[in-house]
């Protein structure tokens, strides 16, 4: 299971890595001539939302999700005080984008509330999407994962729906981790219960589109951030391509759209079920931060 971790948490970063060139690109013929077929990392333009940012760095949401990873190693485990307290010191003065969600959040720490109550109202998968590393680090211990995955996703994105699909996303890792095929993981993670997310829909959607191209079927779902489109394009991206990492995260990145957030959590599902070999070696030497992110692993 230890090797699986590893490959999950070093497949979400290059999934939001291999984002980063397109990130937010909804063009998909521009998409395709400029990054197609995407066989490695690309800077992304000097007008784009990460301009300052070099091929093999992350995305806002790889950052953060580097952040939380860092705070799992310094405490031995999750502490939100430490992840917020590390969030607040990287995210003010941020020299990469600051979306929405971010912005809000710093705002309402700033009039004072602690973490448990900080988060915008954002619907954006992105809050769900950093997980992976608490995967890693409370893989033994599932009742603390889900209550972990759904403390760090409220912090910034104090949305229902997030919360749950967060919950959802970290029971179907910690399943395939355990042994499970990866659509039998998906169905026992959907059976947990959620109020406000249709889950099981959106899980049916996902799998059922399997059968139509990735550009195809996430143009139909919606290429944005937002809750309802971009979790069943997650799913369809890890059923169609379940034997095939690069396959799945090269597509990912030219359906467009708000690839990076896809592309952590289809890394994470797709590392934890294939491992190590599934991830082109030269994804990995390009990685930013690849030593560090493994020095941070090795201490969880």
């Amino acid at each position: 299971m230890s090797e699986k971790a590893k490959a999950m948490v070093l497949a979400a970063f290059v999934g939001d890595a291999l984002a980063l060139g397109a990130h937010w690109e909804y063009d998909v013929v521009a998409l395709r001539q400029r990054f197609g077929p995407v066989t490695g990392y690309a800077a992304p333009g000097p007008d784009g939302h990460h301009g300052a940012k070099k091929a093999g760095e992350f995305t806002h949401y790889g950052d953060q999700t580097r952040i939380l990873l860092r705070s799992l190693a310094d405490k031995g485990g999750f502490d939100l005080d430490d992840f917020a307290a590390k969030w607040l010191a990287r995210m003010r003065g941020y020299d990469g984008y600051i979306d929405g969600a971010t912005r809000m959040t710093l705002k309402i720490f700033d009039f004072g509330e602690g973490p448990g109550e900080s988060g915008s109202n954002s619907n954006d998968l992105a809050g769900a999407a950093r997980i992976a590393p608490l995967v890693c680090a409370l893989r033994n211990d599932l009742p603390a994962l889900v209550a972990a995955a759904r403390a760090q996703t409220k912090m910034t994105h104090n949305h229902a729906q997030v919360i749950e699909a967060a919950e959802f996303f970290a029971r179907a890792a910690r399943a395939v981790l355990d042994g499970k095929y990866l659509r039998d993981a998906l169905a026992q993670a959907a059976e947990a219960g959620y109020a406000s997310a249709p889950i099981e829909r959106w899980l049916a959607a996902g799998s059922e589109s399997a059968r139509e191209d990735t550009v195809t079927a996430i143009a139909r779902f919606g290429q944005s951030c937002h809750i309802a489109e971009a979790f069943p394009a997650v799913i369809h991206l890890v059923v169609r391509h379940g034997r095939d990492l690069a396959e799945c995260l090269r597509q990912n990145v030219l359906a467009g759209g708000d690839s990076a957030a896809r592309g952590l959590l289809a890394g994470m599902l797709l590392g934890a079920s294939l491992g190590l070999e599934a991830i082109p070696e030269a994804w990995l030497a390009g990685l930013a931060d690849r030593e560090s992110i493994e020095a941070d692993l090795r201490a969880l």
